[in-house]
């Protein structure tokens, strides 16, 4: 069975690595295995962000992608793990434009991967990108920060525009519900969990 305070440990005892490679290894362990996961933190049956844990070193989400969902282009700040154990979620990555001045856009497409149940992806902390779920169902990873995802500030990219603003919480998560799963839900919504 998935045990979240082994799988919390192992995973601050890869922090003092310089590498995220060993990271992505203890995201794999986990969601090698989607039953016992799904046993231990829960059935992915409603959108939303689930809070695993966080720390100043460490965020761990459990992330509920809603049916067809689409996030706004946004950066992290810091290195993170998308392990995938239900559905898909197709990452599309952007690059600021050198020189981009006033009336041109900041960013431009650069890429994007695909990822589907049992996959995992590092994604490095200058990544700028935004989600789609493509799927008529809730897709579910585990997504872990090495720092605290909650507090940090970020930038988010308009989406008419693509200019750079400050982030936006509420406009990036679109209405999904945000929860300590170690607490009772944060009265105030998705800004007050955020904090």
């Amino acid at each position: 069975m998935f045990d979240l305070d082994r799988f919390i440990a192992d995973l601050r005892a890869t922090l003092p690595e310089r590498s995220r490679q060993p990271l992505k290894e203890v995201v794999a362990r986990a969601i090698s295995d989607p039953a016992a996961l799904i046993q231990g933190i829960g059935e992915p049956d409603k959108a939303g962000v689930q809070v695993l844990y966080k720390s100043p070193e460490l965020t761990v989400l459990n992330l509920l992608w809603a049916p067809r969902q689409i996030t706004l282009p946004h950066n992290h700040r810091m290195s993170a793990v998308i392990g995938m154990y239900e559905g898909r979620e197709d990452n599309m990555f952007w690059r600021r434009v050198p020189g981009a001045g006033r009336g041109k856009f900041q960013i431009e497409a650069a890429g994007g991967e695909a990822l589907g149940k049992g996959d995992v992806a590092l994604l490095g902390p200058d990544i700028v990108h935004s989600v789609v779920n493509p799927l008529p169902r809730i897709s579910a990873a585990i997504h872990v920060y090495d720092g605290n995802f909650m507090e940090i500030e970020r930038s988010m990219w308009n989406a008419e525009t693509l200019a750079e603003e400050p982030l936006d919480i509420e406009a990036v998560v679109q209405g999904m519900s945000v929860q300590d799963s170690r607490k009772p839900p944060a009265p105030g919504g998705v800004q007050a969990a955020f904090r």
